[in-house]
């Protein structure tokens, strides 16, 4: 039996109308990527207002890997409203944040003392990051990379690469920040190695900054609206041998990849790497806001008493669902059901890419799963209108996605990991419909020209 319930037009007489207060009542720079209002949602489905019901490929991007409504989430969150609901750590502090930092210390890749300090977004993780590593090292600069993608405040935009929403019109942008290419073997240098990429930073301390005057290399060990790309295994290696030689840090920006995306907790377990700080949020809550950075205690410990912090860090109700959402990976084991669900769509997005040019790469790691659309397979040129078609015909046919890359060429797999082998199967048959109905127009457009 289906999942996907098609019942009106899309977007329906509802969604229609919420479209047209929502244009009255928010500003543009909020963007949607469809035009279906919410009305309902559970595990990998929603509801829209007329009565639709779509696949959920996109997860809230990445933020519910244990799927909408977690019964873990929503009774621990209950359970906490009957004791307090908001208090502020910094003034009277609470239980439920110190249990939270005790298992992510646990958690995260590294055999030696951690800590935890919890925060409320991605961006706030990654500017306290870099907050802790200048107070380390007492250095002022920052390393990034291109098609990085790590926040909308003012020093996480300096450090996101694309130009187009995210930083044109904002600037100036924040100082001593240095941008160096990502190893990105499709887009890179032909035949270019591990060792070739990670040559780059070197570079840069020839070009750019002085390896003594910076105080961390921060990198998304897959990257997330870069596109999904993951570097060669031994990557990240290089770049924290090259980071140790220096005394500079290493900053993991797991926001996005970590929590069971990849088939295990953190993607740098995929690397061999242990980071010395580490970024977390999305998929930490179960749908809840939060955010933490977790490192070596002795780093975590350089900023001063009252440095860090903030009014809401570390909600009592967040904190509830961050305990109850890592309860669900373990007992549920998602993180075996990750890497299940990245080898099916690998199987199945692989025989596209036979099919179809227009599919030009297939990459994943684990549930983190993504294919690149090109117009020409040797020039490798960005399809992006196709995706953008590539998406609409999805929602128009019950499925959520949502797109990526630097070139706005990619289609992202964000499926939450309870998803059925069934909800699976036909999420990725309304995009191998939607690859057809693509290639099909684009051919019948040049045999009329």
């Amino acid at each position: 039996m289906s999942t996907i319930q098609i019942r009106t037009e899309i977007p329906g007489p509802k969604s229609r109308a919420l479209m047209a207060r929502r244009e009255a009542a928010i500003p543009r720079g909020t963007s949607n990527a469809t035009p279906v209002f919410a009305a309902s949602a559970e595990g990998a489905t929603i509801d829209d207002v007329d009565g639709n019901r779509y696949l959920d490929f996109a997860g809230g991007i990445g933020c519910l890997n244990i799927g909408h409504r977690s019964p873990r989430v929503l009774s621990a969150i209950r359970e906490q409203l009957e004791k307090h609901l908001h208090l502020c750590f910094a003034v009277t502090p609470y239980e439920g944040y110190i249990s939270v930092a005790e298992k992510l210390n646990a958690l995260a890749p590294g055999n030696f003392p951690k800590k935890t300090i919890l925060l409320n977004s991605g961006a706030e993780a990654i500017e306290n990051s870099i907050k802790i590593a200048r107070a380390y090292t007492k250095r002022p600069a920052v390393i990034c990379f291109e098609d990085a993608f790590h926040g909308r405040t003012l020093l996480a935009m300096t450090l996101t690469s694309k130009t187009h929403p995210y930083k044109a019109g904002f600037e100036p942008f924040a100082s001593d920040v240095y941008r160096i290419p990502f190893a990105y073997p499709y887009r890179g240098e032909k035949g270019a190695t591990a060792e070739t990429f990670a040559h780059y930073l070197e570079d840069a301390f020839k070009r750019s900054v002085a390896p003594e005057s910076v105080a961390a290399v921060i990198a998304e060990p897959v990257l997330g609206e870069g596109g999904f790309v993951i570097p060669p295994r031994e990557y990240f290696k290089l770049l924290q041998n090259i980071c140790r030689k220096h005394g500079i840090l290493f900053i993991a920006d797991e926001v996005q990849s970590g929590f069971a995306r990849t088939g295990k907790w953190f993607a740098s377990e995929h690397f061999g790497i242990e980071p010395d700080l580490i970024t977390m949020a999305k998929s930490l809550g179960g749908g809840m806001p939060i955010a933490a950075v977790t490192g070596r205690a002795d780093i975590m410990d350089a900023p001063g008493v009252g440095s860090l912090g903030g009014t809401y860090c570390g909600h009592p109700a967040s904190c509830a669902a961050a305990l109850a959402a890592i309860e669900t990976i373990e007992k549920n084991g998602l993180l075996a059901r990750s890497t299940a669900i990245g080898k099916h769509f690998e199987q199945r997005a692989q025989a596209w890419q036979k099919k179809w040019p227009l599919v030009g790469e297939v990459r994943g790691l684990g549930g983190m799963c993504a294919i690149e659309l090109v117009r020409n397979a040797e020039t490798r040129e960005p399809a992006d209108s196709e995706t953008k078609e590539i998406a609409k015909y999805c929602y128009e046919h019950g499925l959520i996605t949502i797109t990526a890359g630097t070139f706005n060429n990619v289609l992202r797999i964000l499926v939450p990991l309870v998803v059925t082998d069934g909800q699976l199967d036909e999420g990725l048959g309304v995009i191998a419909a939607a690859l057809a109905s693509v290639v099909e127009q684009k051919q019948a457009a040049l045999s009329h020209s």
